[in-house]
């Protein structure tokens, strides 16, 4: 029987994340978290797993619709 350390390093776990494997999912999981928090926007991807993409917010001008830029945000939407 392979350990989770073992399967770890061979899937190359110090520099991407483990692979999926259906008998381990619980442990996956818990492991892709911790990944997630120790990457440079830890807790901007996490929000990105759990709320789905950002859909940048929109207004209409003269019948025509474009993204709103950035210094037209409100603050909550600045913050999502």
């Amino acid at each position: 029987m392979t350990t989770l350390a073992y399967k770890s390093i061979l899937s190359g776990a110090d520099n991407r994340p483990p692979m999926l494997e259906k008998d381990m999912y619980d442990s996956w999981k818990s492991i892709m978290e911790l990944y997630m928090l120790n990457r440079q926007n830890e807790r901007m991807i996490l929000k990105f797993v759990e709320r789905g993409p950002l859909i940048w917010p929109s207004i209409v001008e003269n019948g025509v619709t474009r993204p709103k830029k950035y210094s037209e945000l409100s603050a909550t939407e600045a913050l999502c």
